[in-house]
């Protein structure tokens, strides 16, 4: 996703002078047909939609009621929304990133949904944290996805290794082999909104560091994450740095050795022919499994909707794991249903490339829930981007972002 709102308009939405209207009544919302559901999702690719559609009508069919369908982007949806809050006439019921939720959550705009065991026992657990505020559940989880590291067994053959790498001491040695043969060993990414934290926070939480600590203060700048950071720069001085986009491209052109990424390369692997590559669970440290970044869709109900047992509804609907498992089999990029059940469903991980997804969510995390969130991303991804330019060593930079952080929460630890 890519960085949509300004910083000052961040703080305007999350202090106390929120931009977005607070409170569980209507307002000045427009009165609205009681049989017509208005959902903005973020699926606009045609499969995607198609699929997304079925589901719909089948919903439409057993109720009476009509559901009105608009497609938002990841460019410009989450100011589409914050405009139609602004506007008084939000749609009933809403499909949020997992970074997003609290920004939402915690300015009174969305609805309470049921939190008992019957109603949310049924997810994964780490996937109910976003949508969690308050000790109140305002989201639900529908899909979650992970990361995994992609090998390719052509560049690894070619510098006399047979094995994927299964630790990161091994992960930074083969890196370097392959850079010192004249192959690029390591996929990094450098200025790159929204991605670049995606493939610290793996290396920061491997190495038992995090962004906050346990009461909410900022932990940049600790011996985990300024290990985590250094080998992060080393990885990339055997590499490649560039955006997301472009590294997916460049490792099915088989021009890097190995790149951290997600499912949506598996179907573009299976039609680059003379492709070789193996996907492995994230590295760790000995016989401890490495932790990947989770990352999820979910939804909720505006707290403005003249419609609320519909509404609700709908999102049980969707989010019901025997749904979001057919949503899944027809969307491959979707990832996996947040339904405990069904996340490892036969038919989902049938695949085996596909199946290594499904066992490394279970050593995955999401990011910290924090109505700031978006903020701290940003002082964290600036750290990364000033160690990759040389301005800064990562003790120095990791300490400069700990002020940063602890200007903008007001805590210090």
């Amino acid at each position: 996703m890519k960085r949509l709102i300004s910083i000052a308009t961040l703080v305007l939405l999350t202090a106390g002078a929120s931009l977005i209207p607070t409170g569980c009544g209507g307002g000045g919302t427009a009165e609205r047909d009681p049989h017509v559901i208005r959902f903005w999702h973020f699926w606009s690719e045609p499969g995607q939609k198609k699929a997304l559609e079925a589901l719909v009508r089948e919903f439409e069919q057993t109720r009476n009621v009509t559901v009105e369908l608009t497609e938002l982007s990841w460019n410009d949806g989450k100011m589409k929304l914050q405009a139609a809050f602004n506007s008084g006439a939000p749609p009933d019921v809403i499909e949020l990133g997992s970074d997003w939720v609290a920004q939402f959550s915690s300015s009174g705009v969305l609805l309470q949904l049921p939190g008992d065991a019957s109603a949310v026992g049924r997810f994964v657990p780490y996937a109910l944290a976003p949508g969690t505020w308050n000790n109140r559940i305002y989201a639900y989880p529908w899909t979650i996805d992970t990361r995994v590291l992609y090998v390719n067994l052509d560049a690894l053959a070619k510098v006399g290794v047979n094995t994927p790498p299964s630790t990161l001491d091994e992960v930074v040695a083969l890196a370097e082999k392959l850079h010192d043969a004249g192959t690029t060993g390591w996929g990094a990414n450098g200025a790159d909104a929204h991605r670049l934290y995606k493939k610290i926070l793996p290396l920061m939480w491997t190495y038992g560091g995090d962004v906050l600590d346990e009461q909410g203060r900022p932990a940049l700048y600790t011996p985990p994450n300024v290990a985590a950071l250094e080998l992060y720069a080393r990885l990339a001085r055997a590499g490649m740095i560039e955006t997301q986009r472009q590294l997916d491209a460049a490792f099915l052109q088989g021009k890097i050795g190995m790149w951290n990424s997600g499912s949506w390369l598996l179907k573009k692997i299976d039609n680059t022919p003379g492709l070789r590559v193996q996907p492995v669970l994230q590295p760790g440290f000995g016989s401890q499994p490495g932790v990947s970044f989770a990352g999820g869709e979910y939804l909720a109900v505006s707290a403005a909707t003249s419609n609320t047992q519909m509404a609700r509804e709908l999102v049980q609907f969707l989010t019901s794991g025997a749904n979001a498992v057919r949503f899944c089999r027809a969307v491959p990029e979707a990832g996996f249903p947040a339904d405990s059940v069904f996340s490892r469903d036969s038919s989902l991980v049938a695949n085996p490339m596909k199946a290594v997804f499904a066992r490394q969510l279970a050593t995955a995390r999401m990011t910290p829930v924090h109505p700031r969130w978006l903020d701290l991303e940003q002082i964290l991804e600036d750290a990364v981007e000033r160690v990759l330019l040389g301005e800064a060593d990562p003790t120095q930079s990791l300490a400069r972002a700990q002020q940063e952080a602890e200007a903008l929460l007001g805590r210090k630890r």
